[in-house]
């Protein structure tokens, strides 16, 4: 989901640390669950907040509670790019991240059964290659991820043409 120049955080779990995270400059941030004194926080604000939801009836809560897209996690454990197909049915209006588990090679899966982006942290950021601090890897396999993403991003739109 990140492009050049933006500054994003994950696993924000309480109001304190996004409001830290906002005055950092980040543009959007995530949280594995929906956290409805951020939500207030940030409302009609230019930051993001991306609530993870895990069930219907969280898409339905975060949504609304105000959340313009929520985080599906974790969504290899429900079932996958199935599990965000099966959401996008009552929540087509919904937009959705997948997160959790997803590989390089399933980002079009995902893309194609709904899901308006995907997290990567665990594909992107290889542990040997962090551990060395081989940033060349992570380089790579994130240039691998951004065409997969824009492949299955041009699909998408070329379907709805």
């Amino acid at each position: 989901m990140s492009t050049p120049g933006v500054f994003e955080a994950g696993t924000v779990l309480n109001a304190k640390d996004a409001r830290k995270v906002a005055q950092a400059g980040a543009q959007f941030f995530m949280s594995p669950a929906t956290i409805k004194e951020i939500l207030h926080d940030v409302q009609g604000g230019e930051i993001l907040y991306i609530p993870g939801v895990m069930t219907p009836t969280e898409v339905l809560s975060a949504c609304n509670a105000g959340a313009r897209i929520v985080k599906v996690y974790p969504v290899s454990s429900l079932g996958g790019a199935n599990y965000i197909s099966a959401l996008k049915k009552p929540f087509s209006h919904i937009p959705m991240v997948a997160s959790q588990g997803i590989t390089i090679d399933s980002i079009g899966t995902y893309i194609d059964g709904g899901a308006s982006a995907v997290v990567l942290s665990d594909a992107i950021f290889d542990k040997q290659a962090m551990r060395q601090m081989n940033f060349d890897v992570i380089f790579k396999l994130a240039t691998v991820a951004a065409v997969q993403g824009r492949k299955a991003a041009e699909r998408k739109r070329n379907s709805h043409s």
